[in-house]
């Protein structure tokens, strides 16, 4: 009964509730932050019932989120451990190697995590860390995608090396992530309950699909293609790596609608924030629907997805915040012709 008792204090962090907090920050996507949720809740309840003495093995939830660049993979992930308050670390996988070459150990994944907490040991057994660009790390066979020929310093090996932190309980983590470790700088952490979210975009994941049509990810087809095990398997990923990232969550390409309330919805939209940074200068600034449709439509052009809003906000209101100050009690407003105009200029 007392276990059941601990749990009732635990019923207030739901998995209705993240989606609830996720959703006021990240525009579309449901699916995926249902999903994300779910395995977060799963895993808060996982690690309260090994704290209060649960005999029963529950596996962690690790995570592998699958999209387009710019559909928000990232943003998922950090957005997560801010609603949950528990510490985060980005990693981007490109960067590890193989033990042996130069490059980063995969412990420093671990080791950014507790720079993350101020050295705190017990936050960091609790955080999530996020290793983007996942699918690089696929296996290479005769260099037919990076040219590095069979030697695989970047796959394979790196693989196996993940293998023993994505399920690992004890590791030797480096305290300095900044410069090459050795064994008088490093801690002992309890990686057990550590979430991992691994993230990439699979862009040339119809090579390695059987059956995949053109549009792979929704890019001028109307339904996109759900990434299989055997995918990811011909693609290059070692099937006990996939065992370690049972929740698997497929992100869809943004629509210039979504892009459109990813500039003005959420709470950290880039539109009210240009327009509060106008209303210092005593200037209003406002957008038609007409030009956010043209922005919207540039950012798709472009393949980059809500990654390429800010620049693109931010050529478009160079004329405007360069002589800010000159133009107190001033009403801008930005029309399509505007966007096409700053588009057009060469970058300098």
């Amino acid at each position: 009964m007392k276990e059941k008792r601990e749990f009732y204090r635990f019923l207030h962090v739901t998995p209705r509730r993240i989606f609830e907090q996720l959703d006021q920050y990240v525009v579309g996507q449901k699916h995926a932050k249902e999903v994300l949720a779910i395995a977060a809740y799963n895993h808060l309840k996982r690690i309260e019932y090994l704290k209060y003495g649960g005999d029963v093995s529950i596996r962690k939830s690790n995570i592998l989120m699958i999209g387009p660049s710019g559909s928000g993979k990232t943003y998922l992930a950090r957005t997560l451990a801010r609603v949950l308050d528990i510490p985060f670390a980005y990693n981007d996988a490109t960067a590890f190697t193989e033990a042996g070459y130069y490059g980063e150990d995969v412990e420093v994944a671990i080791g950014r995590l507790l720079y993350a907490t101020n050295q705190n040991v017990d936050a960091a057994e609790n955080g999530i860390v996020s290793i983007d660009e996942i699918d690089k790390i696929a296996r290479r066979n005769g260099g037919t995608r990076t040219g590095a020929g069979q030697r695989d310093i970047g796959g394979e090996g790196v693989q196996q090396s993940l293998l023993k932190i994505l399920e690992g309980e004890k590791l030797f983590v480096p305290l300095n992530v900044t410069a090459h470790w050795n064994k008088y700088d490093y801690v002992e952490i309890d990686i057990a309950n550590i979430l991992f979210i691994c993230a990439g975009s699979f862009s040339d994941m119809e090579d390695a699909s059987e059956t995949a049509p053109i549009g792979f990810f929704g890019y001028g087809s109307p339904q996109a293609k759900k990434v299989t095990s055997d995918d990811l398997v011909r693609y290059g990923f070692l099937p006990e790596l996939l065992g370690r990232l049972p929740v698997r969550v497929q992100l869809d390409a943004l629509t210039a609608d979504d892009l459109i309330s990813i500039l003005t919805q959420p709470r950290e939209a880039m539109i009210p924030e240009y327009q509060r940074l106008c209303a210092l200068d005593q200037i209003q600034l406002d957008f038609t629907s007409d030009a956010l449709y043209e922005i919207a439509n540039a950012a798709l052009k472009q393949h980059l997805g809500a990654r390429a809003l800010r620049a693109i906000l931010e050529k478009v209101l160079h004329p405007i915040l360069f002589v800010g100050p000159e133009r107190a009690g001033d009403r801008i407003v930005i029309e399509p012709h505007d966007v096409q105009r700053a588009l057009s200029q060469p970058a300098s």
